[in-house]
């Protein structure tokens, strides 16, 4: 029976029959890679989650500024019980130990979100990569048609170059060349003469 729910998937995957049914394959397709990243996480991650949505509320400001306002003037105001007097050691050292746990909290949060954003670029980079690959062999193919149906004779140099495989550690050692240059150090991280210019 699985087999056979998974046959229909596959069969109805990617046979649009509009441009609204191709984006909405796309967004369902996003939404459980969403739903996915959601339930694979911690119980740390979802309370720093909780926390850190919390202290970004409006909410969470106001209730920070009633509890400062009523602590200062309970303990400023005359014919008071005071607790924490002028310089307010104790609001202070409350305040502190707040920041610490909150920052705590919100580095956790942000790793995460690090984390599923690491997993959406390489997500990316796959199908750039799988794309490119198809790319590559629909072009050899149209090529290879054309010239058996005698449509052109003569080699074309940028259908060859066009034709060759991208290699991404070359791509990406070119882009390094290529930020060195503009920011004038040499390969070995030295700054070049022209950079000292």
């Amino acid at each position: 029976m699985n087999t056979h729910k998974n046959n229909n998937e596959h069969s109805s995957y990617r046979r649009p029959r509009s441009v609204d049914d191709v984006t909405r394959e796309n967004v369902q397709a996003m939404r459980k890679l969403d739903e996915l990243a959601v339930a694979n996480r911690t119980l740390a991650d979802r309370i720093a989650e909780f926390v850190a949505r919390f202290c970004g509320s409006i909410t969470f400001v106001w209730i920070h500024a009633v509890w400062f306002a009523v602590w200062l003037l309970w303990n400023a105001l005359p014919r008071l019980p005071h607790f924490d007097p002028y310089p307010f050691t104790f609001l202070t050292l409350c305040v502190s130990l707040e920041a610490i746990f909150l920052s705590s909290f919100i580095l956790i949060s942000q790793n995460y979100e690090m984390r599923i954003s690491e997993r959406r670029s390489h997500l990316d980079l796959q199908i750039n990569l799988l794309a490119e690959q198809e790319n590559t062999k629909m072009l050899q193919l149209l090529d290879g048609m054309a010239k058996k149906m005698g449509l052109y004779e003569e080699d074309d140099a940028e259908i060859k170059v066009m034709e060759q495989a991208t290699r991404p550690e070359r791509l990406a050692h070119q882009i390094e060349e290529a930020l060195r240059a503009q920011t004038g150090h040499t390969a070995e991280g030295k700054p070049s003469d022209k950079g000292r210019r």
